[in-house]
């Protein structure tokens, strides 16, 4: 018999032990980040949130989600769960931008590099095949229980969106639009900043939207580690049996997602209206 996951298992005893400073440098780092950003968002008094989400959802996707905004967020507060959801809404937002931040430059070279694409296209197949579960065992083992390991497998389990998106968009770009830019002596620096991610830019909101909802999906199942937020409200009602308190804390991860959804994708949206003009 082959024991695959033996090898697994020694594989992450050996980087837990020998890159141990390393995982404590990171989780003070992605600590301070997560705890900065709660901190914000509950030092601000709840109708200061209320209204610029509202306004911001307003502005950017139409008066309707700005009123749906502001009387799902009020509906969250009235139900007492004000502060879960804005950690909840606080490892979103990290660990979004964390795997934006990677994932996004890991597309690029996908789209420039074949040999790049070739290594990276199994990869994202595992890591978007993976049961979302499994990822937890690996952060608990690195970073302990908390937010940390929470943001850790979020990173992971979301980032496939953001680098399958990225090489779609540059690869769709018109040959005889780059074949035109190059024949002016543009740089592949100014041809990549300047055509590509440009024309590229709606495909690449897409793979943002749906980095943020799959962050969400990851940061109610981290729960289980401990990562707080609205999905220990869940957890509690799923194994305390509490009907209504697993139903109002889905309310609430609905109205988040919601939110989120809807503000994320009118950025798509908008981009596509002004190429089409």
């Amino acid at each position: 018999m082959i024991r695959i996951g033996k090898y697994i298992e020694q594989f992450i005893n050996w980087l837990t032990h020998n890159f141990n400073p390393f995982f404590k440098m990171v989780k003070v780092g992605v600590e301070t980040m997560v705890d900065g950003v709660v901190g914000l968002f509950t030092f601000l008094p709840f109708y200061v949130v209320i209204a610029l989400v509202a306004i911001l959802a307003w502005r950017r996707a139409g008066w309707g989600i700005g009123v749906v905004t502001a009387l799902g967020l009020s509906l969250i507060y009235a139900m007492g769960y004000w502060v879960p959801t804005m950690e909840t809404l606080s490892l979103i937002l990290v660990s979004a931008f964390i795997a934006l931040i990677i994932g996004i430059p890991l597309g690029i070279w996908a789209a420039r590099s074949k040999t790049a694409g070739r290594v990276m296209r199994p990869l994202l197949d595992f890591m978007q095949t993976m049961p979302a579960f499994v990822y937890l065992i690996p952060a608990v083992l690195f970073f302990g229980l908390g937010k940390v390991p929470g943001v850790f497998a979020t990173i992971i389990f979301a980032m496939p969106p953001a680098v399958r998106l990225t090489t779609l968009g540059i690869s769709q770009v018109p040959e005889d639009i780059v074949e035109a830019t190059r024949s002016f002596g543009a740089t592949p620096r100014q041809l990549l900043f300047k055509v590509e991610l440009p024309l590229a830019l709606p495909t690449i909101l897409a793979g943002v939207n749906q980095t943020i909802m799959m962050s969400l999906s990851m940061v109610v199942v981290s729960a289980m580690i401990a990562a707080g937020g609205l999905g220990e409200i869940v957890l509690k009602g799923i194994t305390q049996l509490k009907i209504g308190l697993g139903f109002e804390g889905g309310i609430a991860v609905v109205i988040l997602a919601i939110i989120l959804d809807r503000i994320t994708q009118s950025f798509g949206k908008k981009k596509l209206k002004k190429n089409a003009k």
